[in-house]
């Protein structure tokens, strides 16, 4: 045993999570010493890395999952507008940190791209429709465009409508507001940041074995050397468990009877990648389709701009899969040690009403190439197969939560599982997750800190930093708009224009 070493705080996890919540903690309370520990060698490498996943910088405008049709055959927009707002906390957070140089160019990490729906068929085009009208009327998607005119679509994106035939009615919308975030320079420009203030630190190759709440209530932290194989003790006062799929195991070693109960059922993925800057240069935009009937949100198709370290490329996809790994790096034994006797009834009841989503995985892994061409051919007609190569995704566990009327629950968003005396949380889920990292570290201050929320503590610099803290974007048009002005200057994205007398300075409200 190495020796024992004291911390304010510890992060389990060196991804976009993290490091979103370290460095608002430091920026909060500058006193505070923060430990990240990594079991892999470097930060970014699991979920937040730019491959694994889609970088849309989701703010609902396109994701149709976020939009689902009541019975009455109205659309309910109401999940899309939360996570709307939840990026535009974001991009606050973003913006204060390049305002105070603490990411010296946003263009490391995103880069204005649209965003837009497209569906063909009757009954798709008849559901946009009524999504576009719904969501066109609220302040929140102010700007957004739609059109049944393939030859207007075929401006937005050509790739899309060169090629198609048939006369198959289609629709899509647009709104230039859009981004694509590289989730791994940021976390490596967060974590950098972060390590270089006094009394923070990142150790990487740290495996943790265990964790103990000791009488006092700190918590005692088994960290092994993956190199060495030795081991030594991390004792903090509060912990963050943010390591992606790895944080069901790390909550159950907590023991903290909060956790029992959740069990975890993991998805992979993969896309289908193009390199080539010919093609790359006639598309900017992020395209997404719907999804199919049963499959997870993770598998919606898009086919999408990315500038990662500089480059373009198209990625098509995500095929979904099922791998009983809960990390890319992870064990096929991960799924089989992470049941309990608490989970195992949630996790049946999960199998016995999700058998639908089980197929659907089968099938998935069971595609063969010409299957996967077969669908990108459905959003890219004139796709020649040799300009396309496979790329792994992210590995992502959705959580099962104990019901007591149903058994279990198979969730698709992110929850935060914390101790009764908030020394503890642990994130769990995915989507739409990188996105909505500072709603998330903002969720953990409430929960965890709602002590330190006062005008005499913490208040004030958060509003600071997240000027519409307490305020809802959703039902304030006014202030959505100035905050979205704001941001955009900082960040060099797209903005819809406004009036100059709607855009007062962001400081005047805050």
């Amino acid at each position: 045993m190495q020796g024992t070493s004291e911390s304010d705080v510890v992060l389990i996890g060196a991804g976009i999570m993290s490091s979103t919540l370290g460095v608002l903690l430091k920026e909060l309370e500058p006193s505070l010493t923060i430990q990240m520990l990594e079991v892999l060698e470097d930060c970014a490498l699991e979920s937040s890395d730019a491959w694994n996943n889609a970088g849309t910088g989701h703010a609902a405008n396109c994701e149709m999952n976020y939009t689902p049709q009541r019975p009455d055959g109205s659309v309910d927009i109401s999940k899309a507008l939360e996570v709307n707002v939840e990026f535009d906390l974001s991009r606050q957070f973003w913006s204060y940190l390049v305002a105070r140089g603490a990411i010296a160019d946003p263009r490391s990490f995103i880069h204005p791209v649209p965003h837009m729906s497209f569906v063909h068929g009757l009954d798709n085009v008849a559901f946009l429709r009524k999504r576009f009208k719904a969501m066109a009327a609220h302040h929140c998607y102010e700007g957004m465009e739609y059109s049944e005119d393939p030859a207007q679509i075929g401006e937005w994106a050509p790739l899309v409508m060169e090629g198609r035939t048939g006369g198959d009615p289609v629709a899509a919308t647009r709104i230039i507001t859009g981004t694509d975030v590289d989730y791994g320079s940021l976390t490596h420009l967060l974590v950098r940041h972060l390590v270089g203030q006094p009394g923070c630190a990142a150790h990487y190759k740290s495996c943790v074995t265990d964790l103990v709440r000791e009488q006092d209530g700190r918590w005692r932290i088994e960290v092994r050397d993956t190199d060495s194989g030795e081991a030594r003790l991390v004792r903090a006062k509060f912990v963050f468990i943010g390591a992606g799929g790895g944080a069901l195991p790390l909550l159950e070693k907590s023991g903290i009877p909060e956790g029992r109960g959740y069990g975890g059922f993991p998805v992979s993925g993969i896309w289908l990648r193009c390199d080539d800057p010919e093609i790359n240069k006639r598309h900017h935009a992020k395209v997404y389709g719907k999804a199919a009937v049963g499959s997870p949100p993770m598998s919606v198709p898009h086919l999408d701009t990315r500038v990662i370290g500089g480059q373009r490329s198209l990625l098509f996809g995500p095929y979904a899969g099922f791998s009983s790994k809960f990390l890319k790096h992870g064990s096929l034994l991960d799924l089989f040690e992470s049941i309990r006797p608490g989970n195992v009834k949630p996790l049946l009841s999960v199998a016995r009403d999700n058998f639908g989503l089980t197929e659907y995985l089968v099938g998935q892994v069971l595609q063969s190439e010409s299957h996967r061409l077969a669908a990108l051919d459905e959003y890219f007609p004139r796709a020649d197969p040799k300009d396309w190569r496979l790329q792994v995704a992210g590995q992502r566990v959705q959580i099962i939560k104990p019901d007591v009327k149903r058994g279990g629950l198979l969730e698709f968003g992110t929850e935060l599982v914390g101790a009764d005396d908030h020394s503890l949380v642990a994130l769990l889920g995915a989507s739409p997750g990188a996105s909505t990292a500072a709603f998330i570290a903002i969720s953990v201050l409430e929960k965890c800190f709602a002590g330190e929320l006062t005008a005499s503590a913490w208040l004030p610099k958060l509003k600071q930093i997240i000027p519409s803290y307490g305020v809802s974007l959703i039902e304030d048009a006014d202030f959505c708009r100035q905050i979205r002005a704001a941001t955009a200057e900082v960040l060099k994205v797209d903005n819809i224009p406004q009036p100059a007398a709607r855009a007062p300075a962001v400081a005047q409200r805050a």
